[in-house]
């Protein structure tokens, strides 16, 4: 059996119970318009996919302002406030960790939302996408206050809420290779890794309410890395048991369709 045909016979399986398959799409590292972030716009607009844009508050530029005034399917979400490290040499790097007193991520963050809300106003969704996936538990209690009602990390979810009144809504596949010098995963671990969660979510072992997020760095895509993500666009955009999501949302926590309806792929 071909990579893309495990992907149909487990959309086969969702409409085989009724159920859509609901998918979404984050992108990080959203700061300006560029070549790059134009094809991932073109490439989603033409499959009428809607698309995250986790955007760096401290780097922002008119020109992704624009950008997104200009795309009907771009939603604008926090990418932390500067995407800078503040961990000690040789620990991961984290933006949103322990390292600071927990006043000052939330104060920077209070910055932050209102730098996007000035520039994107309605297009602007209040949900937090911590850099490099990774923030303290005590910042996360303090999200409410600071006016979040969403986090995106990265990794199935253990719980709705990660704070009072704020989602949970992680992505699943990320098409990038960190630690093969930002290459391409490939089809195979892409699909396996998207089949996986769907298929966990439809037998039980992952929540069934969280969309299956798929996560790009529109900066660091490879041809392929491209290719892929316009493939998998289009076929699940071709099946009847698969939905495209806007952050909105998913970030309202329970992405389970109970039949085939909606806005249908």
């Amino acid at each position: 059996m071909s990579d893309w045909q495990r992907l149909e016979r487990e959309l086969d399986a969702w409409r085989d119970d009724g159920r859509q398959a609901t998918l979404w799409c984050r992108d990080d590292d959203a700061c300006r318009d560029s070549p790059a972030l134009r094809r991932l716009l073109r490439i989603a607009g033409a499959m009428e996919v809607p698309v995250a844009l986790a955007a760096i508050p401290a780097a922002l530029k008119m020109s992704l302002v624009e950008a997104v005034a200009a795309s009907a399917i771009a939603t604008i979400v926090q990418h932390g406030y500067a995407h800078r490290n503040h961990a000690p040499p040789g620990a991961r790097n984290w933006e949103l960790g322990a390292h600071r007193p927990p006043d000052v991520s939330i104060a920077e963050l209070a910055v932050g939302m209102d730098i996007l809300e000035r520039g994107f106003g309605e297009r602007f969704a209040a949900v937090l996408v911590p850099p490099w996936n990774r923030i303290d538990p005590v910042v996360v209690a303090r999200l409410p206050e600071a006016r979040f009602h969403g986090l995106s990390a990265f990794g199935p979810r253990t719980q709705l809420h990660a704070a009072p009144g704020v989602v949970q809504c992680n992505t699943h596949v990320d098409l990038i290779a960190w630690s093969r010098d930002r290459a391409f995963i490939g089809v195979d671990a892409a699909i396996d890794r998207l089949v996986g969660h769907l298929e966990a979510r439809r037998g039980g072992g992952a929540d069934p309410r969280e969309a299956t997020g798929i996560l790009t760095h529109h900066l660091d895509l490879t041809g392929a890395a491209w290719e892929f993500l316009t493939e998998v666009m289009a076929r699940t955009r071709a099946h009847g048991a698969a939905t495209w999501l806007d952050v909105r949302e998913v970030a309202r926590g329970d992405a389970a369709a109970p039949a085939i309806s909606g806005r249908s792929a």
